[in-house]
């Protein structure tokens, strides 16, 4: 059998497969399994891309009867049972008996898409590290500036969407700007940064209720995060954004610093299968399958996670842990010759997010939480769910440094810094503590 993708929903279904009579072949564009929950901890300096990254052949080393393909999937013949994968300079067909497809979604800029060389998402490392280089970038630049308004375009930082990846990134560069960088700078203050959260809905965390979306707005106006709800992200380009209030008025937001949070696609693979089987996509472009997770006409071929379309299923990370769990059970069940097209039933974990230091939301069942016995349970829960002894060990020693104040990954190149500069002329800065010529004498 073969698992396209290497995420949770790959990667629990392969696990579920690690005794079975089976061969089994995950293919992944990328070497690791990413623990996407946290990716905006390592953009804004608190943990290292390894801690939520192990390697995918380090984690399924014991499980003998697994083969790990890197490779970015092309094509699923579903006639012919083969999916095509490319490498650099390869392309490799594999088949197959039974196809588990769990690749993810990606960016959903609703039409927008040059939005995205100037308002990065946050789905992948690379998305984390670029977050992470304008960060931190921002500042060094600004500190070698003297024009007021050049240094507050370098200080105001925008989050576009307030789901909870928005909320996430918005409160940590708030903490970051209020409690980490203040007093490592001499020519500007970082706590003087801005901090704006747009949502084009009337409120942020729509999906965890009223009360806890209210806490989680009161508690980002504390440190410091400015929220714009009810206002539509309508222009990104280099310098800024342009914004549409909900009575229809338009305004500019000056800023350098842009991340998209506001919405996903599932993979183009989805569309592919839906071309072949004639099944629906929704919206987001996830596929409608059966309620046991197959595809329509394609008992053998199972969509799971983030790509499926079933009952009105969030695409969170339970969902494809289940879901893929689920999958690799039928495919045992068939083998066995017990019953299967046993219906997916989705075991709802509850949903949290952190807002700040010591402080989070979470709605688990009829239980609603928030402040420190919410960020608790979130300790907890991402704990669990962390790959790996060592991921866990380092992630625990990061966020004590990180909740004391510090970031322990902080490392920021210079071409990233590069990459941030305006395509204009550069315009030199007066240094007046080095401008009188020397006397001759070594100091």
């Amino acid at each position: 059998m073969v698992v396209v993708g290497s995420g949770f929903g790959g990667l629990f279904a392969v696990q579920e497969l690690g005794r079975a009579p089976v061969e089994v072949t995950m293919i992944s564009r990328t070497a690791y399994h990413l623990f996407q929950p946290l990716l905006y901890q390592v953009a804004t300096g608190i943990l290292s891309e390894g801690s939520i990254a192990p390697a995918t052949r380090k984690v399924l080393r014991r499980q003998h009867n697994v083969r790990v393909l890197t490779g970015d999937v092309t094509r699923i013949d579903l006639a012919a049972r083969t999916v095509t994968s490319t490498a650099p300079g390869k392309a490799t067909v594999t088949p197959y008996d039974s196809l588990i497809v769990a690749a993810g979604s990606g960016h959903s800029y609703f039409g927008r898409d040059d939005f995205a060389e100037h308002a990065p998402g946050m789905k992948t490392i690379d998305d984390a590290l670029t977050l992470r280089g304008r960060l931190f970038g921002a500042f060094e630049l600004a500190e070698l500036e003297t024009d007021p308004a050049v240094i507050e375009r370098w200080q105001t930082f925008v989050v576009i969407g307030g789901g909870p990846t928005g909320v996430e990134i918005a409160g940590q560069i708030a903490e970051l700007t209020r409690r980490t960088l203040p007093g490592e700078f001499r020519t500007v203050d970082p706590a003087r940064s801005r901090i704006i959260l747009f949502e084009a809905g009337p409120e942020v965390l729509p999906g965890f209720g009223e009360r806890l979306s209210d806490k989680a707005a009161r508690e980002l106006r504390r440190v410091g995060v400015q929220l714009r709800t009810g206002t539509k992200v309508v222009g990104v380009d280099e310098t800024g954004v342009d914004v549409v209030a909900a009575d229809g008025t338009r305004s500019r937001i000056e800023a350098m610093s842009k991340v998209w949070a506001a919405g996903v696609a599932a993979s183009p693979l989805g569309a592919q299968l839906a071309a072949q089987c004639g099944a629906e996509l929704d919206h987001a472009g996830r596929i409608a399958v059966e309620p046991d997770c197959s595809l329509p006409g394609h008992p053998e071929v199972f969509v799971v996670g983030d790509m499926m379309s079933l009952a009105g299923l969030p695409g969170v990370a339970q969902v494809a842990m289940q879901s893929g769990r689920h999958a690799a059970a039928e495919i045992l069940r068939r083998l066995r010759g017990a019953p299967t097209r046993r219906p997916f039933r989705y075991r709802d974990r509850g949903n949290m997010a952190i807002v700040a230091r010591f402080s989070a939301v979470a709605s688990v069942g009829r239980l609603r939480l928030a402040g420190f016995p919410a960020w608790l349970v979130w300790l907890l829960v991402h704990l669990i769910y962390l790959v790996g002894f060592r991921s866990r060990l380092t992630a625990l020693l990061d966020w004590a440094v990180a909740f004391g104040g510090g970031r322990s990954e902080r490392t920021v190149t210079l071409s990233a810094i590069r990459g941030l500069a305006p395509e204009t002329p550069p315009h030199s800065t007066s240094d007046h503590r080095s401008a009188h010529p020397t006397d001759g004498r070594s100091r």
